[in-house]
Order: C-alpha cells, then sequence, then structure tokens
C-alpha cells in the first residue's frame, strides 16, 4: 500500500510543479485547469489537447442559453461570408447533376463571365484535378473553386454540342453577396421588397431598391420578413431608421453586465412615408424581429404572418488568435414599447428549445389563432395608438395568417427531401434554356404565357418512384400537382432570369403575401 503511494504521489509532483499551483478544489478556475493538466499529463492514451479545450468551452456554454456558442476557424468564415456582403472566387452560380458541376448562372461581369463561361457548362477539372463523377462533395467542390482574389483557377469544361473539353483560366475575384432576395413592383403603386438576412450591405441594397420603387410611384410597401434568421443588429437599425420620426426609440438592449443602451431613429436620409406592411412567420428571427417589433409598437407599420420566431438574445463575439470564437450572451432585446424579444427557455436545454416550431405545429399555433392565448401580464400598448400587442417570446402579428397544411403534402415533402423536384428542373433546364430564351424574350412574356410541360411532372413523379416515393393515392397526387407545377414555373424562372423571378411567381400563392394586399386594399 505504502508502495502504491509512493507511486501516485511521483506521478502528481510534476504534475504539481508544472502547474506551480496547489490542487484546490475550492478554485473552480484552478480545477479546470488542473483537470486539463491531468488528462494531458496522465492519461493512458495521448489526447488532442486542441479538441480538448475546444470539447471543454462546448461543455460549458451547452449549460448556458441556446445561442451561447463556441466556432471553429473554419465555422466563422463560413458563417460570416453571408453577411460580411462577398467572398473571393470564380463567380458562379451552380448545382449537381449526377456528380457533375452545372453552371446555372455567372455572376454579371464577374470573373467566370468575362472569360467567356456560359450557364449550362459542366466544369469537369480544376487545377488538374477531376471534380465530375469521382464522388466528390459539393463542399470539397466549392473549396477548390474559392480562393484569394488575383489566384488563377485552370478549369477543364465541357459544353454542349462541342466535343472535346474547353480550357479556360478564371483570374478569382471578390464575388458580391445580396442579402436582398427579392424587388419588384407586386401590384399598382405597392412596391414588394423580400430581405434574406441583415448582412454588411443590406442597408445600401434596400435603399437602392426604394428608390427604385418609389420612381415608380408606390403609396404601399411591403417588406417580407418570411424565413430571414437574422444579422447584424446596425443593418436592422439602419433600416427602421428611414421610415421613423426623429426621437422614436427602435430597439433597446440591457443585460446583468451591459447598461441598458437605447437605439433612435434620427428621421433618416430619405424617409418613405407611404403605408407599410412587414411580413414574418416563425423563422423570423432576432434581426428581423427587431425591425417588426419596432414597426408594431411605433404604429408605422402593420405586421401580418405567423409569431415570429422569438430570439431576443444579444451575443457579443470574442475572438481567439487561431480564429476561432465564442458568441456569448450579455443582454436581451427589447422592443419600443419594452416586449422581450427571447422566448422562454431552460438553461441547457438546448433539445427543447430546438423543437419549440414542431411542438408549435402540434399544439395548433401554426395553423389557428384561437389556440394562441397571452396572460394579462404580457400584454403591452403600441406608442401612438395604443393598440394591444403581446410579450413572451417573438413578434405577433397584426393579422395572423394560418399555415395552410394541406398545400404541402407529404409526398411533396418527400419529393423535394429526395431532391427529385430540383433534379428534374435541373435536367429540363439544362435540355431547354435555349429555346425558353428565344421563346420569351422577357420575364414578362414568359409568367404570361409560359405553362409547366405534363413531361416534366412526369419526370419529378419518375425521380420519386426512383427514390421509392410515391403518393399513397391519387388524392394526395392530385393534391400535390398545383402547388408543384407553381414551384417548377419559378425554379424555370430563377435559372433562367434571377431569384428576383422566383419570387415573382411564388408569391402569387404565398397566403403571407396575398393578406397583405388583402390588407393594403
Amino acid at each position: 500500500m505504502r508502495k502504491f503511494l509512493s507511486s501516485v504521489l511521483f506521478l502528481l509532483l510534476p504534475l504539481m510543479a508544472c502547474a506551480q499551483m496547489p490542487l484546490d478544489g475550492k478554485n473552480p478556475k484552478n480545477k479546470l485547469h488542473m483537470a486539463e493538466l491531468a488528462i494531458l499529463n496522465l492519461y493512458v492514451d495521448t489526447v488532442d489537447e486542441k479538441k480538448l479545450v475546444e470539447d471543454a468551452i462546448r461543455g460549458m456554454l451547452e449549460k448556458l442559453d441556446p445561442h451561447s456558442t463556441y466556432s471553429t476557424a473554419k465555422e466563422v468564415k463560413a458563417m460570416t461570408e453571408s453577411l460580411e456582403g462577398s467572398f473571393e472566387g470564380i463567380g458562379v452560380q451552380f448545382n449537381m447533376m449526377e456528380d457533375t458541376l452545372v453552371v446555372i448562372q455567372t455572376i454579371t461581369n464577374g470573373p467566370s463571365e468575362k472569360v467567356g463561361i456560359i450557364p449550362g457548362d459542366r466544369i469537369v477539372a480544376v487545377n488538374d484535378t477531376a471534380i465530375a463523377g469521382v464522388k466528390m462533395s459539393k463542399e470539397e467542390i466549392m473549396k477548390r473553386l474559392r480562393g484569394p482574389k488575383g489566384t488563377k483557377a485552370h478549369l477543364k469544361i465541357v459544353r454542349q454540342g462541342i466535343k472535346e473539353q474547353l480550357p479556360f483560366t478564371v483570374v478569382r475575384d471578390k464575388i458580391p453577396v445580396h442579402s436582398l432576395d427579392a424587388s419588384y413592383m407586386i401590384r399598382p403603386r405597392t412596391g414588394y421588397i423580400r430581405v434574406g438576412n441583415f448582412g454588411a450591405t443590406t442597408y445600401d441594397e434596400f435603399m437602392t431598391a426604394l428608390e427604385k420603387l418609389k420612381a415608380k410611384g408606390i403609396d404601399n410597401l411591403i417588406i417580407d420578413l418570411q424565413d430571414n434568421g437574422g444579422g447584424y443588429l446596425q443593418s436592422a437599425v439602419k433600416l427602421v431608421n428611414e421610415f421613423l420620426q426623429k426621437g422614436d426609440i427602435i430597439v433597446y438592449t440591457e443585460g446583468r453586465s451591459a447598461p441598458k443602451h437605447v437605439y433612435h431613429s434620427d428621421g433618416g436620409s430619405n424617409p418613405f412615408s407611404g403605408r407599410v406592411v412587414v411580413l414574418v412567420n416563425e423563422f423570423s428571427a432576432s434581426a428581423s424581429e427587431i425591425v417588426a417589433g419596432a414597426f408594431q409598437d411605433q404604429d408605422r407599420g402593420i405586421i401580418v404572418g405567423r409569431r415570429s420566431f422569438g430570439k431576443g438574445l444579444v451575443q457579443r463575439p470574442i475572438d481567439f488568435s487561431d480564429g476561432s470564437m465564442i458568441r456569448l450572451t450579455i443582454a436581451h432585446y427589447y422592443t419600443p414599447s419594452g416586449r422581450c424579444i427571447q422566448k422562454p427557455y431552460v438553461k441547457g436545454g438546448k433539445k427543447d428549445y430546438a423543437l419549440d416550431i414542431d411542438n408549435r405545429l402540434k399544439n395548433g399555433e401554426l395553423t389557428s389563432a384561437d389556440s394562441i392565448h397571452f396572460a394579462d401580464s404580457l400584454k403591452f400598448q403600441t406608442l401612438r395608438e395604443h393598440r394591444t400587442v403581446y410579450g413572451g417570446g417573438g413578434i405577433m402579428p397584426d393579422h395572423f395568417v394560418p399555415l395552410d397544411t394541406t398545400k404541402y403534402t407529404k409526398f411533396h415533402r418527400q419529393l423535394s427531401a429526395k431532391s427529385a423536384i430540383i433534379n428534374a428542373n435541373l435536367k429540363y433546364i439544362d435540355k431547354n434554356r435555349k429555346s425558353l430564351k428565344k421563346k420569351y424574350a422577357t420575364f414578362e412574356d414568359f409568367n404570361a404565357k409560359y405553362e409547366v410541360p405534363q413531361s416534366l411532372i412526369d419526370d419529378v413523379i419518375a425521380k420519386g418512384a426512383e427514390a421509392n416515393v410515391k403518393p399513397k393515392d391519387d388524392e394526395e397526387l392530385a393534391t400535390t400537382l398545383p402547388y408543384l407545377r407553381t414551384q417548377l414555373k419559378a425554379l424555370v424562372a430563377r435559372d433562367l432570369w434571377d431569384m428576383n423571378e422566383y419570387f415573382q411567381v411564388m408569391n402569387e400563392t404565398n397566403d403571407i403575401v396575398l393578406k397583405a394586399l388583402e390588407v393594403l386594399k
């Protein structure tokens, strides 16, 4: 026994010398440090110290709120690219068809367009490395196509009608990433702008789109924030600033260690005075809810849709020298009337938090306004018209639009999940792009006259059957077809033009958009 204790002491001595501190279990910081040193020096197998520390950080954050997170350097880069407004690459939109990269669109004035790459081209090799028919992941292909500005990508391309492979050398450049999905005149005197996220360029993009719509004589504006997961606070604040009076509260933040900070409007540079409707749904979160809450509380706009997500926690980024980052929650967001945007949560209960939307569907909240009840303590008043609005997490719309579950059949969801719709569309557009472009010179002509051919519908159903996806009966098939036709028409429009045209087609079947138009009447 004495020999065993001597051996343990022998092992602990170098550990204690290395730590230069006593084994003080009462000091949490020392305890954590000593645990790491013990594992590194005494554990039976070798360990990856970097991963050990990262796992420890993640373990601590998992016991906090659902939005305090740790991200590796790679994750941070991917996370910020879509918000920063640009990345560096060759400038193509592409999709995968049978293990081959097919160019859907080239970025206007981008590096690929400048050297003559066109939609429909197949990129089969990058810098002498085959990327077609080798089961390479989409992420790995993107990694090869992207690179620092000024570097060259030597591509081999297969083009329809040409037997040999075509060589292209593309000089990589900055490629803009837009946060606006669509902007157009949805009805006479009514403009529509859909904001996909709140990034570094959102305000400038939004104001450019708004000025174009104002030049066309709009009296009404629909701001669509459906499925907008948020982004930068400052972008949301700057957007709202253009619609409120000088001195109006836009949002405020407050936390245990973060003093109250109030964001006021300065009246804007060229404010829009017409009527505004803001659209939200259960996936509208964070910065989207700041915008919707400000419009609602200041009685500046009507909110239409379904209760938003309820993400009202403020994260402070804490950067590490290796490029990784902690996003630590330090405060709450509050709307101008004092409503906390954040929905309730249990610390460490991330699984239940993630299932909240599913629970809303099961409880009937997404399909019926009658299933939603608020305690008196959650009732607030708007600041001008003193209308009743509700706290408790998220923004409850002024006009509720139920989710139409009959429109999205199980058969349709499975077709989407198995990529039957996108693959059939890709095959169709690849074969018919030139003839469609020749037949429909403008989107307006296409939108008025184009009808989805039965052959495309049959191909979608056939590709579904190949993946063992079939309708349960003729009734489910009949219910699926109208929405499927609209979706396919929108996808064709997207591939011939852009996302702007996609939403012009899809919005005519979007119940929340149609309700907004009804409200504006």
